[in-house]
This record gives structure tokens, C-alpha cells and sequence, in this order.
């Protein structure tokens, strides 16, 4: 019917759903927290009164034993922990946009347009956007300087 609005499962209902559609479930030790794990992927729940559920960690690929998260850099996606960074294979990114459509067909939420089309990134770094992370414009000298 158009104009009908998903209905929302609550944070248990969800969670029996995930298993069902063989999620790996692990508590996250706090009140009602959980990691789901599938296809090498992961992402932390916990529960939420108006939307059933928020993620606490992002859905990330499961590298060197950590959650990471995928970073775009303009030329090439990259897997990034706190330790360990690697170039996104081919396989990475259909198995986290599995992982994420799975997710979204469970808890009943709508998946956006740009999440459609692919895989989106938790952070983009892109090479030609100069000082981005100091939050500022360089002056011209800056530009042509190596900084390292």
C-alpha cells in the first residue's frame, strides 16, 4: 500500500529476527547491548524507544581480530582500526554491503538512495581537500610544500 509507514520491531523482536537469519549474536556486556556478527561483518546494537534499535558501533568488516571501519581517500576504500589499515578488496565491499542490506531488511528500516547504489563509508579523506582535518584553508605557500 503506498504511503504506509514501516512498522518498527522492538530491540528483542529484532534481535530474534537477526538469529533467525543467522546473525551471530554477543553480548556487549552492558544493559541490553549486543554485537551481531555475519559475513565477516559487525555492528553493535542497543536498544532504542523510537527507532527499536541505534548502533553503539557502526557496521564494519571484521580485520585483524577488530571492528574496522571503511574509510574512501578518492582513489581507493580503505579498511582502518586503531592499529591495522588495508585496502578494501572487492569481496570486502559486497560482503559489508550484504551485511548492511540484511541488517536494514530486519529491522525494517528504509534503505537511502546512496546506500543503494553501494557500499558507503564511515569517513571520506580525500587527497585534494587540503588541511581538511585542521579545519582550515591553506595559503598558498602551503599548497606546494610536502608535509610530513
Amino acid at each position: 500500500m503506498p504511503g504506509r509507514k514501516p512498522s518498527i520491531p522492538n530491540f528483542d523482536d529484532l534481535m530474534e529476527k537477526l538469529k533467525q537469519m543467522g546473525f551471530a549474536l554477543l553480548s556487549a556486556g552492558e544493559g541490553k547491548r549486543m554485537f551481531i556478527r555475519k559475513h565477516d561483518c559487525a555492528a553493535g546494537l542497543e536498544p532504542d524507544e523510537q527507532q527499536g534499535a541505534r548502533y553503539f558501533a557502526p557496521p564494519g568488516r571484521i580485520l585483524e581480530g577488530e571492528l574496522a571501519r571503511l574509510v574512501d581517500r578518492g582513489y581507493q576504500k580503505f579498511l582502518k582500526t586503531a592499529d591495522h589499515e588495508a585496502p578494501a578488496t572487492a569481496q570486502d565491499l559486497r560482503c559489508l554491503n550484504a551485511f548492511n542490506r540484511e541488517l536494514h531488511y530486519a529491522a525494517g528500516s528504509p534503505l537511502l538512495y546512496n546506500e543503494s547504489l553501494g557500499t558507503v563509508s564511515n569517513r571520506y579523506l580525500y587527497d585534494r581537500i587540503w588541511f581538511r582535518d585542521e579545519g582550515r584553508q591553506p595559503k598558498e605557500w602551503e599548497k606546494f610544500t610536502s608535509r610530513a
